[in-house]
């Protein structure tokens, strides 16, 4: 079982920032609410600096001789910004809300786009689970940054130089004198901060590799209970969760050190500012409305300069989202992957020639698959390939839907080179028919419409009726509109074949492709299934791959692979005649692969 690997948060760089900056222009259509946004947020932070001003002025009002009119103006000049900011608080989060979200919808889409129409090379070397970690979990960071990371960076820089200009101009000998103490104790504060969410990023690892365990576990629960080993794996995960409660109390203390250090560093600084203060009140150098202003700047001041600490941390997670994102974007598609008509420009009849072909697949460079391949299936035969695992069997299947393109040598279609065709509109005119097939979680109506979107009931009711399916379906109550379960889980075997024999007869496809399609099945639904296989590849390019040889006796064509070689071609009546051939022998076990 794998075990997931701890990932170090990616640095901040002026490279990981433009990429961050880049991801920006999705916000561009939506320009103007951001800049509204922006604004509103800048009047925001503004007003939130006036209030120690305000209320320092509302201390110093009760010292004059007209106290009610003093404390009365500024009382009422208080509730009037308060509501403003409330105001502007509102607006600024729900244009940012609004131009995020919009803003994300698009990338989503645009990823989603990318990377369906990337090549099999690039999903044989990714896990399904990590490229959807892309599209959300990623997202989901990039939606924090676009509708709070900004602004919460944007207010406290201004909060920060407002704040000090602003503590200047109440009292500089105090300002000076906060300067000299504060900012050593914030920056040790800073440091401390940051190695202690390091160390919850370990925590976070060693709870991700619990998870796995889980995961995992329960994937594969039936070969855990098939092996008697539900004990192993209940220890495997208590040793693990047993190791991530160790680091978290070790953590824990380091967070009690932390919070001992600012009782004792923040707020002992505090004391001492109040100490000058009233020193300099004393000397009639300061009055005490201007020290609780004074005060109230420090305290936002040094809210904002520690929340700039987490900022830094909720940039490193965006600039690493962004950096996967953009790694799926730019990845190169396959070309040509579209066509918007059902007419096209290039049909397909039927004849497929390979002419020389080897093959290795990019993730196995160094290991031939096909060795100079070279065979021609007429229009409309019947061409069956068999073989021990690992001959290049399914490989063929690949190199004919342009999976993956030939090392060398050329693949035809009625003689013209497969590279010379739409890839949609080619692919298009071929149906696979695979061993294991794979079912949407939606209705038996909808599967096997995915042959033919936008088919008529009638149309589906005919091709599951070519496919031997219409009786079982009409016995479920729901008929058509049967839901099939998660990857057909409520469907047995054969039911799950016959739909998909029912989407490729929808299809109407120029060439089918079997994959081992009924070596799963018992004897019942091999019948079934094999009978609708028979319909189906009637008038058309079938090429079969399989198993039980007793499927194939009368292709006009049996090919024999060993180790990526054509080891033998003809039909069943020849090849049986050869004394010591491959196929004669594979005949005899009656099984092969």
């Amino acid at each position: 079982m794998k075990k997931a690997n701890a990932e170090k948060g990616p640095k901040l760089s002026w490279k990981g920032l433009r990429n961050l900056v880049q991801l920006y222009t999705y916000i561009k259509p939506y320009r103007v609410q951001f800049a509204l946004g922006l604004l509103f947020l800048m009047l925001s932070s503004l007003s939130n600096l006036a209030f120690p001003k305000l209320i320092g002025d509302l201390v110093n009002g009760a010292q004059v001789e007209d106290i009610s009119a003093a404390i009365g103006a500024t009382a009422t000049l208080l509730v009037i910004i308060l509501i403003a900011q409330s105001v502007f608080s509102y607006f600024r989060v729900v244009l940012f809300v609004n131009v995020a979200e919009r803003s994300l919808a698009a990338l989503r889409q645009d990823v989603y786009k990318h990377l369906i129409q990337l090549p099999m090379s690039f999903f044989s070397q990714k896990r399904v689970g990590e490229l959807n970690s892309r599209i959300s979990a990623d997202v989901t960071v990039l939606q924090d940054t676009f509708t709070t990371t900004l602004a919460e960076f944007l207010r406290q820089m201004i909060i920060i130089i407002g704040g000090i200009a602003l503590l200047s101009i109440t009292s500089g000998k105090l300002t000076l004198f906060m300067l000299a103490i504060l900012p050593p104790i914030m920056i040790v504060a800073v440091i401390f901060g940051k190695f202690i969410r390091k160390y919850s990023k370990t925590v976070q690892d060693e709870v991700a590799q619990s998870n796995t365990i889980v995961e995992e576990t329960l994937q594969g629960i039936q070969s855990v209970k098939a092996y008697a080993n539900e004990w192993f794996e209940v220890d495997r995960y208590k040793t693990k969760t047993d190791k991530v409660a160790d680091i978290a109390v070790k953590g824990g203390k380091y967070r009690a050190a932390f919070s001992a250090f600012v009782i004792l560093g923040i707020f002992g600084a505090i004391i001492a500012v109040f100490w000058r203060g009233a020193l300099l009140i004393g000397e009639g150098q300061l009055q005490s409305g201007d020290l609780i202003s004074f005060m109230l700047y420090s305290v936002f001041i040094g809210g904002s300069i520690g929340g700039l600490a987490d900022i830094y941390a909720r940039l490193q997670k965006a600039v690493g989202a962004t950096e996967e994102l953009l790694k799926i974007i730019e990845e190169p598609k396959e070309p040509e992957l579209s066509v918007t008509s059902a007419v096209y420009p290039d049909p397909v009849k039927g004849k497929i020639r390979f002419d020389n072909l080897q093959f290795a697949y990019p993730s196995r460079p160094d290991q031939q698959v096909l060795n100079n391949l070279s065979l021609t299936i007429n229009r409309g035969e019947q061409v069956a390939i068999i073989g021990p695992s690992g001959s290049g069997k399914t490989t063929i299947t690949n190199l004919l839907l342009r999976f993956y393109e030939p090392t060398s040598g050329v693949l035809f279609f009625d003689e013209k080179p497969a590279s010379a065709y739409n890839l949609t509109a080619l692919r298009s005119q071929m149906a696979l028919v695979p061993q294991d097939i794979l079912l949407f979680g939606g209705t038996i109506r909808e599967n096997i419409a995915y042959g033919k979107p936008g088919a008529s009931d009638a149309e589906i009711r005919a091709a599951a009726e070519q496919a031997n399916a219409h009786e079982f379906i009409a016995a479920f109550t729901e008929g058509y509109d049967t839901l099939v379960g998660e990857r057909g889980i409520q469907l047995s075997g054969g039911q799950r074949q016959r739909i998909a024999i029912a989407r490729a007869v929808l299809k109407d496809p120029a060439i089918l492709i079997l994959d081992e399609a009924t070596s799963a099945l018992d004897s019942a639904s091999e019948k079934l299934v094999q009978d609708a296989l028979d319909k189906l590849m009637q008038n058309r390019t079938s090429i079969v791959i399989a198993h039980r040889l007793s499927t194939i006796k009368n292709a006009d064509q049996i090919v024999v692979l060993k180790d990526g070689n054509i080891v033998e071609i003809g039909n069943h009546a020849d090849l049986m005649e050869r004394e010591e051939g491959l196929y004669k022998s594979y005949r005899n076990m009656q099984v092969v692969g």
